[in-house]
């Protein structure tokens, strides 16, 4: 329990100078560039000169950077993340909604592609027929080669085309007044396709890793053994073998997790998700800058939680590494 504590005190510890370092970075990247949002109404003639000093005075924008982000910092301490212009609210609450639409897509696309890769990643190392191996690797490397937008925008024409499935969005016309079931089929049948595009984006790296450590894993000598002693061929690939890699992909498990939120923005612009990415489109375009900032710092955060998550798992599994902790 110590160790564990010990752990947890200091990835938190971690995970304050990082956010910390993002957000010094990335606020002075956003002041450095050109403009801002009251900028764009210099091009209405019906705003005065005097109106624009007075709402950026209003709003800090004419202080030093040092004092701006002093007030910054200050808005994120109450839980507000500054002020979105475009919006006229505090950003936090503009991100909690969106935080929590991406979380629901970037899960369902881990969970099924982790689910997927492993028994295939499995059967490719232990296959022993050259032609179903040559196969399988010319799928997974023509899904390694397509584009990730053009993956997304194919499932989207295939929706157009066909009706299956809804051509974007998150709900139906008329979801609030469905039932529970209702509901929770048409947020179902909405995430299909964007959780598909993911899948299929990062399920060849993560299969081809799959084969890789499980492959190596079947020259260790206990696996071997089990073999000798007659142990069903299933049994000892996921009983021995898999378990034996289990470490770098606990690892892969943190990377595939930023992957997918990386990809994620792009999906959701494509496919109208009404996630962190659409949000971010609209606050760069818009110039709103303190909600390009909250983004930043949620996506950072996202990206951190998953890091963590695989650590755990990691420390979870293997008894080398508590000891080491120890």
């Amino acid at each position: 329990m110590d160790t564990l504590l010990g752990w947890l005190a200091r990835r938190a510890l971690h995970g304050l100078f990082v956010l910390f370092g993002v957000s010094v970075l990335s606020f002075v990247l956003v002041e450095l560039a050109p403009g801002d949002f009251f900028a764009e109404m210099r091009l209405d003639p019906r705003i005065s000169e005097a109106t624009l000093r007075t709402l950026r005075a209003r709003h800090g924008l004419d202080r030093p950077l040092p004092e701006r982000y002093a007030r910054w910092a200050a808005s994120l301490a109450r839980g507000e993340l500054g002020y979105s212009f475009a919006y006229g609210s505090p950003v936090a609450p503009l991100l909690w909604p969106r935080v929590r639409n991406t979380l629901l897509l970037t899960t369902t696309a881990t969970a099924t592609a982790w689910a997927l890769a492993i028994p295939v990643g499995v059967w490719w190392a232990a296959a022993r027929r050259a032609a179903a191996r040559r196969a399988l690797a010319v799928v997974m490397a023509v899904l390694l080669a397509i584009p990730d937008i053009i993956l997304a925008l194919a499932l989207l024409l295939l929706a157009v085309r066909t009706g299956w499935f809804p051509a974007g969005g998150m709900t139906s016309v008329g979801h609030e007044q469905m039932s529970f079931g209702a509901r929770l089929r048409d947020i179902v049948w909405h995430l299909v396709l964007p959780a598909a595009a993911l899948v299929l984006c990062v399920l060849p790296s993560l299969t081809r890793h799959v084969r890789a450590s499980v492959a190596a894993a079947l020259d260790a000598p206990f696996v071997q053994a089990a073999r000798g002693h007659g142990l069903p061929e299933w049994r000892v690939l996921f009983g021995h073998a898999l378990p034996a890699a289990a470490n770098p992909l606990i690892s892969l498990l943190g990377l595939s997790l930023a992957t997918l939120l990386s990809m994620s923005l792009l999906v959701e612009i494509v496919m109208s998700w009404p996630g962190l990415g659409p949000l971010l489109l609209e606050a760069i375009l818009a110039r709103d800058f303190h909600l390009v900032l909250g983004l930043v710092l949620a996506s950072t955060m996202l990206l951190l939680g998953g890091n963590v998550l695989a650590d755990a798992l990691l420390l979870a599994a293997d008894p080398r590494i508590r000891r080491e902790e120890k």
